[in-house]
């Protein structure tokens, strides 16, 4: 089940990163800088990567280092 989770968070953060990248409805709705930010658009659009690549990356550490 933990592994699940680990997994997860590493889709998740890839996820985000393309979504600087791709624009699709998918992309669109997991965007972290609109659920954070009042008035999130092209400016703020720079944070999901930064936030994708933190996200993935402990997702990764922590499947790895299990």
């Amino acid at each position: 089940m933990h592994n699940l989770v680990h997994v997860g968070a590493i889709v998740y953060g890839l996820l985000l990163v393309l979504s600087l990248f791709v624009r699709s409805p998918v992309t669109e709705a997991l965007r972290m800088d609109t659920l954070f930010l009042p008035k999130a658009g092209d400016h703020t659009r720079l944070l999901n990567p930064l936030l994708g690549l933190c996200i993935a990356g402990y997702g990764a550490w922590s499947l790895f280092g299990a």
